[in-house]
């Protein structure tokens, strides 16, 4: 989440007769994450977040992500539920572009999961693949592993600048991806962003998922690789068998793995390292002055792929029960 477009009290106000969700009481910008501008906004009505959708979101990808949040809402998965326009539109639009408001979710994400958080996230994550599972729209991924080697061709000068050598070992890495990634698993609706600060819970129990801006159809264990490298690492740049472990239990709990997707995490999961590598070195360097938002490092991505490169078979393990 973060703030590019600042809105004024008169321009809210006439996107809330739009809606009816009441007056507005509280609004402020919430100044975390790279893609969109985000606001809380409390009515006397409830308490809303306003998301105006700026930079990597293309419009014509809106109906899949508003359409996934309110199917999954509909089949009783716990995530932010599109509110529509009096219109009976969920996509409204300020200062020429796109913006919808969402229900506001109680709970909190973890800095530092624990081996609990991590199963309980695994068993969120299961559900949602199981609550999308008839979900009648698609989007290929745009951001998946045909699309980054032509990522990285603009971005070779980026990357030497951030290390030396740098540009070769990912030019490498890219190779190896191309040729060993698999192609027959099984496929469905991912949420492709399934971070802890992505991720709600109340105590250790996970309540909830928001930010569902790169939902697409991919392979389901992707989604899983995506989790393993966002949640088991530790701020040392160490991965934690045990947090993994936890969360491919709780997965499993749910929607156990097959033999193939199972021996396939190592792959997916240096692929999971590179694409989030890519989209961050591209951000680093693209963030618009005087916006209230914080570009993520893309060397904690780039230690992940060391990691990966050098411990080929570091997720290829057998869940506990």
């Amino acid at each position: 989440m973060a703030v590019y477009t600042d809105i004024s009290d008169e321009e809210l106000a006439q996107l809330l007769a739009r809606y009816d969700l009441g007056q507005a009481q509280t609004f402020k910008g919430i100044a975390e994450g790279v893609e969109n501008s985000n606001f809380l906004l409390e009515t006397d009505r409830g308490r809303f977040i306003l998301t105006i959708y700026e930079r990597r979101v293309k419009r014509e990808d809106l109906p899949f992500f508003l359409g996934l949040m309110r199917w999954l809402a509909d089949h009783d998965y716990p995530c932010a539920t599109p509110m529509p326009g009096r219109d009976g539109e969920l996509i409204q639009e300020i200062r020429g572009k796109p913006a919808a408001i969402v229900s506001f979710l109680p709970g909190l994400s973890v800095r530092r999961p624990s081996a609990i958080h991590c199963r309980e996230a695994g068993e969120g994550l299961a559900r949602l693949h199981l609550a999308a599972r008839d979900f009648p729209m698609t989007r290929e991924n745009s951001l998946g592993q045909p699309a980054w080697a032509p990522m990285f061709e603009r971005l070779k000068p980026a990357a030497e600048g951030l290390k030396p050598g740098l540009a070769a070992t990912i030019s490498a890495d890219l190779e190896k991806l191309a040729q060993a990634w698999p192609q027959d698993l099984p496929r469905g609706v991912i949420h492709e962003d399934y971070f802890p600060d992505n991720v709600f819970f109340q105590g250790e129990r996970f309540a909830a998922t928001i930010d569902f801006y790169f939902a697409c159809v991919d392979m389901l264990a992707y989604d899983v690789a995506v989790a393993l490298n966002a949640w088991c690492f530790e701020a040392d740049g160490s991965f934690n068998i045990t947090n993994a472990r936890a969360l491919v239990a709780g997965y499993e709990r749910h929607r156990p793995l097959s033999a193939a997707e199972r021996n396939a995490l190592p792959i997916l999961a240096h692929g999971a390292a590179m694409r989030f590598f890519l989209t961050r070195l591209n951000d680093w360097g693209a963030t618009p002055a005087g916006a209230l938002v914080r570009p993520k490092d893309p060397l904690e991505y780039e230690r992940k792929l060391a990691v990966h490169r050098s411990a080929t078979d570091l997720v290829l393990f057998g869940a506990d029960s």
